[in-house]
């Protein structure tokens, strides 16, 4: 059994995306790696063959990829979207908040650190507004310290996918 500590936290869809990243690793880009390497190798001379160190790199980091995602899997604790409950935000919810000082509104989903994408509104839980979201409910206020200054939002809405 992992350790606490060890444990992933994912959404559904942070899983099938990881699961999905897995497969396309080992069977389409190692097959790519392995052609752009055999050419390279045609090339000769190894020594002075930037194609080859090039492809050897990129190989090496593809290799790690792959290690850290199988780690995530099988360390992976799915949230269970039916236990959500969107009278207070956990993983999984989506907020609907309000910049105090700028009258914006806006929306992010609360996931976890592997599937964060801020160009996509996905914030982690351990990002210091996700930390501050946790566990409040709508009508709460959260006060978040940034580079600019304290940032304070109102929550007005929790909902699920």
């Amino acid at each position: 059994m992992a350790n606490k500590e060890d444990e992933i936290i994912l959404t559904a869809e942070g899983l099938v995306q990881l699961e999905e990243e897995l497969k396309e690793l080992k069977t389409v880009k190692r097959k790519e790696l392995a052609e752009r390497l055999k050419v390279a190798i045609s090339y000769g001379d190894l020594k002075e063959n930037s194609e080859y160190h090039s492809a050897k790199d990129d190989q090496a980091f593809m290799e790690t990829r792959i290690k850290q995602v199988e780690n995530m899997l099988k360390y992976a604790r799915v949230v269970d979207a039916d236990s959500l409950d969107v009278t207070s935000v956990s993983i999984g919810s989506i907020v609907v908040l309000n910049d105090v000082e700028f009258s914006e509104k806006v929306e992010y989903r609360i996931v976890s650190p592997a599937e964060a994408d801020v160009a996509q509104n996905k914030i982690s839980y351990e990002s210091p507004l996700g930390k501050e979201l946790l566990g409040k409910q709508a009508g709460s206020v959260i006060k978040v310290d940034a580079p600019a200054g304290v940032i304070e939002y109102e929550l007005l809405e929790i909902r699920l996918v």
